[in-house]
């Protein structure tokens, strides 16, 4: 599990079950301190680079998200595959897909 941040762009990449995030949850930290701060700044978030996700790996996401707002930027979800965005329905709730813009 990865989050690589540039600008206003961030791509989440690899394995965001229970034994992804646990291994690397530092990077987590990492990403907020790269984020610049600021009321009115917009974070793409591309999600097409995750390998998997459980409930766990979710709600850490959930979580992070939630960090990245009260650094006064808003997050997007954008290139969410068809099976995350389910996974997300059912396991999260709309607290997730209410970030992610509508499927086409």
């Amino acid at each position: 599990m990865t989050i690589c941040i540039a600008g206003t762009e961030a791509r989440l990449e690899g394995d965001w079950t229970l034994t992804g995030v646990t291994r690397n949850l530092d990077s987590l930290a990492l990403s907020l301190q790269q984020l610049e701060s600021g009321s009115g700044k917009k974070l793409r978030i591309d999600c097409g680079q995750m390998e998997k996700a459980d409930i766990s790996g979710l709600q850490l996401l959930n979580v992070w998200m939630q960090c990245v707002r009260f650094r006064g930027v808003e997050p997007t979800l954008v290139n969410v595959p068809v099976k995350l965005r389910h996974a997300m329905q059912v396991l999260v709730g709309y607290c997730l897909m209410d970030t992610c813009p509508k499927a086409a």
